[in-house]
């Protein structure tokens, strides 16, 4: 299994596309999927999604029911994190390693009624299914996809919990971090589930499929009566960027381990026993240190556009960046912050220049970079 390109070939719409074309959104590629760049104003998004609350269309995953009586002891020896130890509708977040310890995938794992739930990424759901499948061997497991079946909205922002406890009864504050709850949205019945991206409690909700657009327009209305609205990915990347928050396939992937993308601690249990790539993990982890690593950068640019202005160019990913001439590393993704009124990236550099407030060039003296810390306030 290789991890894709992020403009496959066979682009992913959205369950929401013909509402999205009625609001003029303008919609772009993420996550080999059709999703809104903006909205019209992707500064006033960015501020919803700080200040306020957002609306986002999340339909970039996939869901695989596993059911059967072997399926706690399945997911839980190929994948990194604690899966036996779940309860019930609590989820957690693991990696799906290869033999070698590197990122095939990002999972999500949800204990419910009489099956796991996972939640992965549409653009690698035919490759994933397949190799999930090779391991189920003399398990009693059947594996189900659900991709066609959902759609997931989420609500964002400090304002985000009030809003999803108007309309469901449920406050997100009040649930632990991946914890989901059956609710209804005026007759809708969904699930809801907390996440906490920023710090502050929020709600995605998983529908079916076919009330999608309903649930959007009723989340739609809540939000703006509180003085948000919808956002797109621009703002979207440009938050993730300014609270360290890592994407799979632009972030980290195939070609990283775990200790390199910096999600050893927070995808990985270190008591649970065996899975797939343990060796490796394991190995790094005794050794104390890989020789690269994942870090957020601030950039100061020569040219065209300068730093201060969203309209500045930004680094393309793979973009070299030098230490007095070599290369020390390469960028994976980058936008413009509002936060520090100048662009903001993610890229892999050699572990001592990896302190903060170390510098970095960009080539032909196009600029510099330097390490900073996130979240930024």
């Amino acid at each position: 299994m290789s991890t894709p390109s992020n403009s496959p070939t066979a682009i992913l719409p959205t369950p929401l596309a013909a509402i999205h074309a009625q609001s003029g959104a303008q919609l772009g590629t993420w996550f080999g999927c059709s999703l809104p760049d903006h909205f019209g104003d992707w500064l006033a998004e960015h501020r919803h999604l700080h200040d306020n609350v957002a609306l986002l269309d999340k339909n970039y995953r996939a869901y695989l029911d596993f059911t059967g009586p072997d399926r706690v002891r399945y997911l839980n020896a190929i994948l990194t994190n604690n899966i036996k130890d779940l309860r019930e509708n609590h989820g957690s977040i693991s990696l799906f390693l290869n033999p070698q310890g590197r990122i095939l995938a990002e999972i999500e794992t949800y204990d419910l009624p009489d099956k796991l739930f996972c939640v992965s990424y549409a653009l690698i759901r035919e490759p994933l299914v397949a190799a999930l499948d090779k391991y189920i061997i003399m398990d009693d497991v059947t594996l189900t996809d659900r991709t066609a079946d959902f759609a997931s909205l989420a609500l964002e922002g400090p304002k985000a919990a009030l809003v999803a406890e108007e309309l469901t009864g449920v406050d997100p504050a009040d649930l632990a971090e991946l914890e989901t709850r059956l609710v209804s949205v005026q007759r809708i019945p969904c699930r809801i589930g907390k996440r906490s991206p920023s710090g502050a409690a929020s709600a995605e909700f998983l529908v079916d499929r076919s009330h999608a657009e309903s649930l959007w327009k009723i989340l739609l209305e809540a939000t703006r009566k509180h003085g948000g609205g919808p956002a797109g990915y621009q703002a979207l990347s440009s938050t993730r960027l300014e609270q360290g928050v890592p994407w799979y396939s632009y972030d980290f992937g195939e070609k990283q381990i775990p200790h390199e993308a910096g999600l050893q601690d927070s995808h990985i249990s270190y008591t649970k026993g065996c899975y797939t790539g343990q060796e490796i993990v394991e190995r790094v982890r005794s050794r104390g240190q890989v020789n690269r690593v994942r870090v957020t950068l601030s950039y100061d640019l020569a040219a065209p556009g300068g730093t201060g202005t969203p309209a500045c160019a930004l680094p393309a990913p793979g973009t070299p960046l030098l230490s007095e001439g070599k290369e020390a590393g390469h960028t994976t993704r980058a936008a413009f912050s509002p936060a520090l009124n100048a662009p903001i990236g993610m890229a892999y550099v050699r572990r001592e220049k990896s302190t903060r407030g170390s510098v970095l060039n960009l080539p032909e003296a196009a600029g510099s970079a330097t390490v900073i810390a996130t979240p930024i306030p």
